[in-house]
């Protein structure tokens, strides 16, 4: 009995010192295994905001695509699985089905085999029911225009991260916040059950300064103007001179960001931000600025430029033809370099490089856009007449065209220079928060900006630029015409042919600003080669805004309708194509515009301009609209217009009969 019961007292301690061992002292080590074998944690892909452009229209938004999974510990035989998984998928080598049975050999629980595949090879794999193979969802970013808009919007990665453009600059923003679910399995990986651990979280959506009819005008004239002049490659960027929000930006070569691995690094380069030109006699706007602001000269002095050429040393600088005495309007007129060097010599190089500093040259402007380039401005000691000279029209700095655009843009609104925006607002859980124009300098006086308008009306209207010109609007604007460096000398064959204004010049509602690369069919100058594009997208993009012309413009129409003999008959204007005054100009500013009366696509654009979208009903004129006239406006809301086929009668202070 003692020896029985002492054995038995020995095997229970021993067991309870087992179980000691293993609750106690092993206990965290076998819950985390426990953990590992039991408990599945899956990722809930958070879903990325959208990007919108001014008016509403979706740019990019994200939707669930299907990733082929797999479990190794399952898969017997690696090379059958993976021949038969990359037999089902579109674009599957046999690269690519060697990289799957690599990772099919690996020790693990968990391999991706194919990541965001379409639905077409989705439904194939699962057909095949391969034990260990299963499926993932996960956010495919998609970009509805294809190539519009490209190097503004930029593309993303399998992993939902944000490689190039806003999808890059914003990502933090756009992402969201991933889920996460733990799933508790049996022996067989079959879940028993699941918990929540954390929700996914949407990102925060965009609503760009773009316009999207303004953006396909500008692609699609930049693309044929390369074409006809057989040029290497191109920029276009359209800017709202009086807010820095730029309106269109397109660049040639370009890309389609759904299948951003199929074009090369140039194709995908932002060249508006990323490349730098010399911009040639463009620049002499802002020598001519610095000279007219500094008092060094009038436009109506005399400069010599003769005998059409000038020298430092062994360095000789041609004018392209010998003009004499001009006064100083006509060396911008003409672009001459002669004249703009002697004017460039009298600032001399500390007050010129302060004002290159003040437009922004030498310096990143916009928030916007992630890795733009500050471009190449020189110390102003280290300038000698020489390099002073280069610099006066417009040679050895280095400059972008967004840069140019924001410095020619001070000028058309008065000497305000404005930081380049293309975000307009950020919206998340249906608030909506606005970025406020945001002005960065004072670049030239009022008076001086109007002086030098003036110049650059004349360089359209009778110099280098006439076939900038557009029947009805005053133009202001400056060619450029530059040799690109090639093995560290100038070239005599390949040039960078630029064109910067904007329209109409009195009030200007768009700076344009367009540099074509190396241009070898119709001509090579500034004058020749991107004026012209300048001039198709000036036009187009005028005629969208409704923008009236600012030469010649005819008088509104008005009529009066008279009512009954107690209601005195109150003139109103007729309103529709063939007047000049917009519903925007008629209304006060805050407040909703009246539309009734107005054809549909007026309507639309008046809207537009205003920052509202419409719903329509019916056809023919507003007879009624929602929100009513003269409440309080609201951006980003939506009006119900309804149409009829006859014009409402209009009394003065009452509704529509």
């Amino acid at each position: 009995m003692l020896v029985g019961a002492a054995c038995f007292g020995l095997w229970t301690a021993g067991i309870e010192a087992r179980l000691v061992y293993l609750q106690v002292v092993k206990h965290a080590e076998f819950t985390a295994r426990a953990d590992r074998q039991q408990i599945e944690p899956i990722t809930l892909p958070a879903k990325r905001g959208e990007i919108l452009d001014r008016n509403g229209r979706v740019l990019a938004y994200s939707v669930d695509a299907d990733s082929i999974v797999a479990d190794p510990s399952d898969i017997e035989n690696p090379d059958t699985a993976s021949a038969f998984v990359c037999g089902a998928l579109d674009d599957c080598d046999a690269r690519a089905r060697h990289a799957m049975a690599q990772a099919l050999r690996r020790k693990g629980r968990f391999v991706y085999l194919a990541r965001k595949v379409s639905p077409g090879e989705a439904r194939r794999v699962r057909t095949l029911e391969l034990k260990g193979v299963g499926f993932l969802k996960e956010n495919r970013r998609y970009y509805p225009k294809k190539d519009l808009a490209a190097h503004v919007l930029g593309y993303v990665g399998v992993d939902n991260t944000g490689l190039a453009g806003l999808e890059s600059t914003y990502d933090t923003q756009i992402r969201g916040r991933d889920g996460k679910v733990l799933v508790q399995t049996d022996a067989r990986r079959h879940a028993l059950f699941s918990r929540l651990e954390r929700p996914a979280t949407a990102g925060a959506g965009l609503e760009l300064t773009l316009d999207l009819f303004l953006q396909h005008i500008a692609e699609r004239e930049l693309r044929a103007g390369i074409e006809a002049n057989r040029a290497a490659a191109g920029t276009a960027v359209v800017m709202d001179p009086n807010s820095g929000e730029i309106l269109a930006l397109a660049n040639w070569p370009t890309f389609n960001p759904n299948a951003f691995l199929s074009f090369d690094d140039m194709a995908r380069r932002n060249r508006a931000v990323h490349d730098l030109y010399e911009p040639g006699s463009t620049f002499k706007v802002v020598t001519a600025s610095a000279a007219i602001e500094e008092q060094v000269i009038a436009p109506e002095d005399p400069v010599d430029c003769s005998p059409g050429h000038i020298t430092f040393g062994s360095r000789v600088i041609y004018d392209m033809h010998t003009y004499g005495v001009l006064p100083f309007t006509d060396v911008i007129v003409k672009s001459s370099n002669v004249g703009a060097i002697k004017v460039g010599l009298r600032l001399g190089p500390e007050r010129l490089g302060r004002y290159v500093s003040r437009f922004g040259f030498g310096q990143t402007l916009s928030p916007d856009f992630r890795g733009e380039n500050a471009g190449i401005v020189w110390n102003p000691a280290r300038l000698d007449n020489s390099a002073l000279a280069s610099v006066s029209m417009g040679y050895q700095i280095g400059v972008t065209p967004l840069q140019m655009a924001g410095a020619v843009s001070s000028v058309a609104n008065g000497g305000t220079l404005y930081e380049p925006r293309v975000v307009r607002a950020f919206t998340r859980d249906g608030r909506r928060t606005e970025i406020t124009p945001k002005v960065l300098r004072r670049t030239v006086s009022a008076q001086t900006a109007a002086t030098l308008t003036g110049i650059m009306e004349g360089v359209v209207e009778r110099g280098t630029a006439k076939s900038a010109q557009i029947e009805g609007y005053t133009i202001a604007g400056k060619t450029g015409t530059a040799s690109k460096v090639i093995d560290n000398r100038y070239s005599k064959s390949e040039y960078y042919a630029s064109f910067v204004g904007f329209v109409p010049s009195r009030r200007p509602a768009l700076t344009i600003i367009v540099v074509i690369d190396s241009p070898h069919r119709i001509g090579y100058t500034g004058g020749v080669v991107a004026a012209p594009v300048f001039q198709r997208i000036a036009e187009a993009s005028l005629r969208h805004l409704g923008v009236a012309p600012s030469i010649g413009a005819q008088p509104p129409v008005m009529v009066a309708r008279h009512g009954s003999d107690d209601d005195p008959p109150a003139p109103r204007p007729v309103r529709g194509p063939a007047l000049l005054a917009s519903a925007t100009e008629l209304a006060q500013p805050g407040l909703m515009p009246d539309l009734r009366g107005l054809g549909a696509r007026e309507a639309l654009r008046t809207l537009t301009q205003i920052g509202m979208s419409a719903r329509m009903a019916g056809d023919g004129f507003v007879v009624a609209q929602s929100p009513e006239p003269g409440t309080a406006l609201v951006r980003g809301a939506a009006c119900l217009l309804s149409l009829g086929r006859r014009p409402p009668v209009l009394r003065a202070g009452g509704p529509p009969q």
